[in-house]
């Protein structure tokens, strides 16, 4: 794994907005930073990457296989008691329910195994820009001859999407929800929305505050048409604690992700996966912060169980603390060890590793000035030497 200082396309702004990138720029600051790029050979790729994340896929579903019908391990993954049921149902039932895709943010820094740092089960963004326009990247550069012939990247995503939804019924509609008006997520929902036109369905989008209950408690769109399958970017722990959330086992609706990723879209799942595999070398040390182990650890990362762009984490490294303001400090909180990033003077490095069913088929990078990735941080493209 080598960082590259590298051209960057003359129009790479006009190509982004053509291909519907609106958020290549976030903050008042530059998200997608084609300034540099990322170099890894076909055996990190493979021994380093792809591997240790289908490994651990399967120790994930694992894990959800022993959670369902324990309740102190639901518990212990967040999931309300109400709906105890509900989601040991869906994972029973996971044949007909099927995930879609999740991401595992990888430590890796070319020398040694990666290591998990969280689970993004449910919901991750970072899609678009992974599967389409780092793609379109890697073949500018190869026609103009900035790359030579031969030049690969570790990126098959879209494909594997397509084919994944369609493994779902043809021809059904798919309402697809979420934060529509948010340049982000809406540059996601609509990237998925034109995969599951490719995969044959039709689709209708709304925002999350748009969906209605009908006399009988299903789900309904603005035009009161009973919404039988849903793609909705919106936690599933959001979800389970909205006034709605009661409905959901009534509801007949069919979701992507289905209910039982619940157990996995949570930090919790890291100190469970080290109690199972207490010395897997692409885990770290991890601990609920109750446990008098966590107290132990003098290099660590505080996490709590439920928290986005590394809000209210604290990282402690050799006597230093730096914490995160945000808004999921009242939950309950993991203890991680700590561990390396890729690390230059341009910022740190955290590999996202996308998981499309039960296949890794891809990955972004993002950058950042903090050792703890945040909102501010850049996604710098990749490639596969040759």
């Amino acid at each position: 794994m080598r960082r590259h200082m590298i051209e960057e396309r003359p129009h790479w702004r006009a190509t982004a907005e053509t291909f519907g990138f609106r958020f290549a720029d976030m903050y008042g600051a530059k998200y997608w930073d084609e300034s540099a790029m990322f170099s890894f050979t076909l055996e990190e790729i493979e021994g380093s990457i792809e591997d240790p994340s289908r490994d651990l896929h399967q120790m994930c579903l694992e894990l959800a296989g022993r959670a369902v019908g324990d309740a102190r391990l639901l518990s212990r993954l967040g999931i309300p008691a109400a709906h105890h049921d509900y989601v040991s149902a869906s994972w029973r039932n996971r044949a007909q329910e099927p995930s879609l895709y999740g991401r595992f943010d990888l430590a890796y820094d070319g020398t040694g195994p990666a290591k998990l740092l969280e689970y993004n089960a449910d919901t991750p963004t970072g899609l678009y820009e992974a599967a389409v326009f780092q793609w379109l990247w890697l073949e500018d550069l190869l026609r103009s001859g900035a790359l030579p012939p031969g030049t690969d990247q570790f990126n098959s995503i879209q494909e594997h999407l397509v084919e994944r939804l369609c493994l779902m019924p043809q021809n059904a509609m798919l309402h697809i929800a979420g934060a529509v008006d948010n340049v982000e997520d809406g540059g996601t929902l609509s990237y998925l929305a034109d995969c599951a036109l490719q995969a044959g369905y039709r689709v209708k989008m709304l925002a999350m505050e748009d969906i209605g209950i009908d006399p009988v408690g299903r789900f309904t769109d603005l035009d009161d048409l009973v919404i039988e399958r849903m793609f909705k970017l919106h936690p599933w722990e959001w979800m389970l604690a909205e006034t709605f959330g009661q409905k959901l086992p009534h509801a007949r609706c069919t979701f992507m992700e289905p209910p039982w990723k619940a157990m996995l879209s949570t930090k919790a799942i890291l100190p469970l996966l080290w109690e199972m595999f207490p010395g897997h070398p692409n885990l770290l040390p991890a601990y609920f912060e109750d446990d008098p182990r966590a107290g132990e650890l003098r290099d660590y990362a505080r996490k709590p169980l439920f928290s986005r762009e590394g809000e209210n984490v604290t990282l402690v490294r050799r006597g230093r603390s730096e914490t995160v303001p945000g808004h999921y400090g009242d939950g309950p909180f993991v203890v991680q060890a700590a561990t390396h990033l890729f690390e230059t003077r341009h910022g740190h490095a955290v590999i996202g590793s996308w998981m499309v069913g039960d296949e890794p088929c891809g990955m972004g990078i993002r950058e950042d000035t903090s050792a703890i990735t945040m909102n501010m941080s850049r996604f710098v493209p990749h490639i596969i030497a040759v």
